[in-house]
């Protein structure tokens, strides 16, 4: 038995971060039993589907030894061209997802060509590109975005079936079962995986690891527009700079779900146990009334000592 739970908590780690998330449960209603609650565990569901669709861009980054931090500045710049463009009306759900989704790919292959041709860290183009597109949306808005989601996407959001199953269950089908595929079984994953594991051997087994890291930071920009668009419904509104937080909360949920920042090792199962832990923890913390200056520092050291944890591990090509 005690061999069986030592495999476990060593070798799988989207079971180990479903562990962790139910004990963070446990432990905040313990504190305050008044957060068990229908209500409660509807919101941890819906918020944890959202970070595990930005979760699925950052998740391929990670694995091809790069990072993302123009998540949340493209999922609220995608926000804004939401509402912008719906202004209140179903029939426009199409040209929101088209806009939105050019938006994200033209800013993820932004951050590929910068990171692959001209040779600059991921950490720090991303962080650049995250800052030109915060000031391009005041730009665009002079601060004060318009315009509103239309009542029947908001509902296919935020609407919940006997007030716990999210119909945001809808799309987590089809955005999760795409990023499985992309990462898991298609040819695509396996060159991901093999760039991520040693860049020199993929080129010399015939992939073109150029290209495939440039596509990897695209469809991140891409994932990272569909969770804006999802966002707003989610929210019913944008603002400037509405979800900059998740930048860093989908980075955390994947290195939370077993990804290691060497690459070559990763899996979107863990990414999205890994947003649970993220929306439990910080769930608890707002439920115990901790102000964000410390729930900050909370989650800091929850990233510290996860990386810590989990990244002494040797990637493949070791």
């Amino acid at each position: 038995m005690k061999m069986k739970i030592q495999r476990f908590v060593k070798y799988n780690r989207p079971g180990m971060a479903a562990v962790i998330a139910l004990l963070l449960l446990l432990i905040t209603v313990i504190l305050n039993p008044r957060s068990l609650n229908i209500n409660t565990f509807g919101s941890i569901l819906v918020q944890t589907m959202l970070l595990s669709f930005a979760a699925a861009g950052q998740t391929m980054v990670v694995i091809s030894g790069g990072v993302d931090l123009s998540v949340g500045a493209v999922m609220s710049m995608a926000c804004i061209i939401t509402t912008g463009i719906m202004q209140g009306q179903t029939g426009r759900f199409i040209p929101v997802l088209i806009a939105a989704l050019a938006t994200g790919a033209v800013i993820g292959l932004l951050n590929g060509v910068c990171v692959v041709r001209v040779g600059l860290p991921p950490i720090v183009i991303t962080m650049a590109t995250s800052y030109v597109v915060t000031r391009l949306q005041y730009v665009f808005t002079g601060g004060m975005p318009t315009g509103l989601v239309s009542e029947v996407f908001k509902r296919t959001v935020q609407y919940r079936v006997f007030g716990v199953i999210p119909a945001a269950t809808m799309y987590a089908v089809v955005i999760w079962g795409l990023a499985f595929f992309l990462i898991h079984r298609s040819r695509f994953g396996k060159q991901l995986f093999l760039t991520g594991n040693n860049e020199s051997a993929a080129r010399l087994n015939g992939v073109n690891t150029r290209r495939i890291r440039i596509l990897t930071f695209t469809l991140g920009g891409m994932f990272s527009a569909i969770a804006g668009v999802l966002g707003a419904g989610y929210m019913g509104m944008s603002q400037c700079q509405l979800f900059d937080n998740y930048a860093y909360n989908s980075l955390v949920a994947v290195i939370v779900g077993g990804s290691l920042f060497v690459g070559g090792v990763g899996s979107y199962l863990g990414s999205i146990t890994g947003s649970l832990v993220m929306i439990v923890l910080s769930n608890g913390l707002t439920v115990l009334d901790i102000s964000s200056s410390v729930r900050n520092i909370v989650l800091g050291f929850v990233m510290v000592l996860l990386l810590t944890l989990y990244n002494r591990a040797k990637p493949i090509r070791q």
